[in-house]
């Protein structure tokens, strides 16, 4: 396979969980952005707290081996600080001071990129803390994310939050050119609309594999986007794993929308509903024994998501936040990829994805600022 010299496939246990997942929140008429990133640093964190049963359902989630070193070094290196690199992370762990966290399991929080051990008073000021994590998370986030924890997420009863915010910005090694972008037709569950689309002929790395298209378009420090088309559901991992395999350096004559792109998700029904579930860690059984002597279960975990990807690159931003509480060859001819009907996205860095989701109604950011 011919590729960049940085750019490397999703680490294969990650993209099995992104995908598994993914299906559980798919919906064929809506737009949506996740980060698997965000959500795998959560509940990897989760998965090396627990045991019995809520351990063995989230590594077979994550890491079916049972092994979640391999995931934790993709999550880790995705966002490895480099010179120039626009990247910001928060991996925070709130307790209040009566709460006995086990030692192991606070150096592993103190481990992670961007660590945060804070502590704080649910009973005696909840809203305090909401407003205070929520404060980090826009710090961290550039203001993309300003509300993580909606009123009424963080009551007295809380006795844990873990959390994880992401900031990148994207820079493409090759930008389209802004007099490039022109309105095209694009062909949405709606109907047809005229959108913003931007332009760019050259060779990229391309697939085409099982009913399925791709393109990889590289960004500076091992960045990468890539764009989906293909069929209605999204593709499986051996799909996925199959396209990255099948990547060959071709001459493509692109045509890709400016878009923008957020989600606002809970995430417990879909982990619950999926072909992998996991259902314990949000029962009185649930076992996080490697977290703290007190029983702990997960009361909500939600997460919110933003992408926009114009001519100069792309920006997103992710927070997750688990709610525990008390248990009981090169053609003569450029190939045309015309992104003209709903598609999938995925942006890259290292083994990790960052972001990942599904546009069928394209929002447009606006045009590509010079001193953006």
């Amino acid at each position: 396979m011919s590729t960049t010299g940085q750019d490397r496939p999703p680490q294969e246990d990650h993209a099995r969980f992104a995908a598994v997942l993914e299906r559980e929140l798919w919906d064929a008429g809506t737009s949506h952005i996740w980060s698997p990133y965000s959500v795998g640093a959560v509940l990897t964190l989760l998965a090396e707290g627990a045991g019995g049963r809520t351990r063995s359902e989230l590594t077979d989630l994550l890491a079916p081996g049972g092994d979640l070193s391999g995931h934790v070094k993709a999550l880790d290196e995705a966002v490895a600080a480099a010179e120039g690199l626009d990247l910001a992370v928060l991996n925070g762990l709130y307790v209040p001071a009566d709460l006995p966290v086990r030692a192991d399991f606070e150096e592993r929080v103190r481990s992670r990129a961007g660590a945060e051990v804070d502590l704080v008073d649910f009973r005696g000021d909840a809203e305090g803390v909401r407003r205070k994590v929520n404060a980090r998370v826009g710090e961290v986030t550039q203001g993309l994310i300003d509300e993580l924890l909606s009123p009424g997420t963080v009551d007295p009863d809380v006795r844990m939050l873990l959390v994880n915010a992401l900031w990148v910005k994207m820079v493409w090694c090759d930008p389209f050119e802004v007099e490039r972008t022109k309105d095209r037709t694009f062909h949405s569950p709606a109907g047809k609309r005229k959108v913003p689309t931007m332009h760019r002929t050259g060779r990229m790395l391309h697939a085409e594999h099982d009913g399925w298209r791709m393109v990889s378009l590289p960004g500076e420090h091992g960045l990468t986007l890539d764009v989906f088309l293909g069929q209605e559901e999204p593709p499986d991992e051996r799909t996925l794993r199959d396209l990255y395999r099948h990547r060959r350096q071709e001459q493509i004559e692109l045509a890709l929308p400016r878009f923008a792109v957020d989600s606002d998700i809970a995430l417990l029904d879909p982990l619950a509903a999926g072909a992998v579930p996991v259902r314990a860690l949000a029962t009185d059984d649930a076992d996080f024994s490697g977290i703290s002597t007190e029983p702990l279960k997960v009361d909500a975990i939600v997460h919110q998501s933003v992408l926009r990807v114009d001519e100069r690159g792309a920006e997103g931003a992710a927070a997750t936040a688990a709610v525990m509480t008390m248990a009981a060859a090169i053609p003569t001819k450029p190939k045309r990829f015309t992104v003209d009907r709903p598609f999938r996205v995925a942006l890259r860095r290292g083994h990790a994805l960052l972001f990942t989701g599904h546009v069928t109604e394209p929002v447009d950011p606006g045009p590509a600022r010079s001193d953006s």
